[in-house]
């Protein structure tokens, strides 16, 4: 019993990143994309490795048909985004750059996901 707790402790502590992930904390998050209805409104946001990221709404039908984003840091400033819908469709939105102005945000060439 004692082994199978330390197995358990030290899988826990190599992994902090499952930690995370399971916690979703509360924000507010502006979705604007390319003929989709704009999304400002309560989200849960979810942290994962390396600054990268997944929201989706609170109380609302979502972002349109899309029930999360995932933004994916491929490099500093740099991330790929996409779209999970409610058919499980894991759509592709494309680069986005995190904004200058507003470091809340990152913009694609259709698109803007900000978290506050």
């Amino acid at each position: 019993m004692k082994r199978i707790a330390a197995l358990i402790a030290l899988i826990v502590l190599a992994h902090p990143i499952l930690l995370q992930e399971a916690a979703a904390r509360a924000a507010k998050c502006v979705v604007l994309g390319n003929g989709m209805t704009p999304y400002r409104g309560r989200c849960n946001f979810m942290l994962d490795a390396g600054g990268s990221f997944a929201v989706e709404p609170i109380g609302k039908s979502g972002f349109d048909s899309v029930t999360m984003v995932n933004v994916s840091i491929v490099s500093p400033g740099v991330a790929e985004v996409r779209g999970l819908t409610r058919d499980a469709i894991n759509s592709r939105w494309g680069e986005a750059k995190r904004s200058k102005s507003d470091p809340a945000c990152w913009l694609g060439s259709d698109f803007k996901i900000c978290v506050y």
